[in-house]
C-alpha cells in the first residue's frame, strides 16, 4: 500500500467489553495533530459497555456487534472483520477487550493487532493478576503490551511497563498503579507502532 499524503494517519480501531479506560488514553493521546495514528472506530461485544459512552463523547464512531446476537463464534468475528476492513483499518488495538478470538480472526489480523495484559508476562497470564501477584508474594508488577496471537496473552511482548508491589499492598491499590501505567505506556506504543508503519508505506 503506498500513501499519496505522508501526512495521513493509521487508522486504527480499539476493541472494548467494559470501561474502557485504556480506550480513554489511546484516543485523548491520538488527538494530538502530530499523534501518527487515528482512532477511528471504538467496537465493543457488549451492548452495556460503558466505554461506549466515553468513546462517542470523545467524538469517535462507535459500534456494538454484539457477540449474544451470533449463533456461532466465526459468525461474530466474520461481522466484525467485515466491520473493520470497511472502515479501511489498518491497525487494531484491544483493551479489555474479553473475548479469546480464534486463529481464523488472529490470522487474518496478525502482525496488526495489540493487547494490554495487567501482568509481566509471561507471568500470571489470564484473569485476577494482581491478586495473584500479592499471593504469589512479587515486588514487581505490572503491565505488558503484546502482538496477539493463537493462544492467551502468548503473542510476542513488545513492552512493559514495572510497578513496585508495596508491603500490605490492596488488590485495588496495586490495580490503580498499574492501570496508571497501562494508560501511559499504551498511547506510547501505538505511537511507536504507528510511525514505524507509515516510515514503512512511504
Amino acid at each position: 500500500m503506498s500513501r499519496k499524503n505522508v501526512d495521513q494517519k493509521v487508522k486504527t480501531a480499539v476493541l472494548i467489553s467494559g470501561g474502557g479506560s485504556n480506550m480513554v488514553a489511546l484516543v485523548q493521546a491520538a488527538q494530538a495533530p502530530d499523534f501518527p495514528a487515528e482512532i477511528v472506530l471504538v467496537i465493543s461485544n457488549r451492548p452495556d459497555a460503558a466505554g461506549i459512552a466515553k468513546a462517542e463523547e470523545l467524538g469517535v464512531k462507535t459500534l456494538c456487534i454484539d457477540h449474544k446476537n451470533f449463533k456461532t463464534r466465526k459468525k461474530f468475528e466474520q461481522a466484525m472483520d467485515k466491520t473493520l476492513r470497511a472502515h479501511g483499518i489498518e491497525l487494531i488495538c484491544n483493551a479489555g477487550f474479553m473475548r479469546i478470538l480464534s486463529p481464523w480472526f488472529v490470522g487474518s489480523w496478525r502482525g496488526r493487532q495489540l493487547n494490554i495484559h495487567p501482568s509481566l508476562l509471561p507471568k500470571f497470564k489470564g484473569l485476577h493478576t494482581h491478586e495473584r501477584a500479592i499471593e504469589a508474594g512479587e515486588t514487581e508488577h505490572g503491565c505488558t503490551i503484546h502482538y496477539v496471537d493463537e493462544g492467551m496473552d502468548t503473542g510476542k511482548i513488545i513492552a512493559q511497563a514495572k510497578v513496585k508491589v508495596l508491603p500490605n499492598d490492596t488488590t485495588e491499590a496495586l490495580a490503580a498503579r498499574v492501570l496508571k501505567a497501562e494508560h501511559k505506556l499504551y498511547p506510547q506504543i501505538l505511537m511507536q507502532i504507528a510511525s514505524e508503519e507509515l516510515q514503512t508505506q512511504n
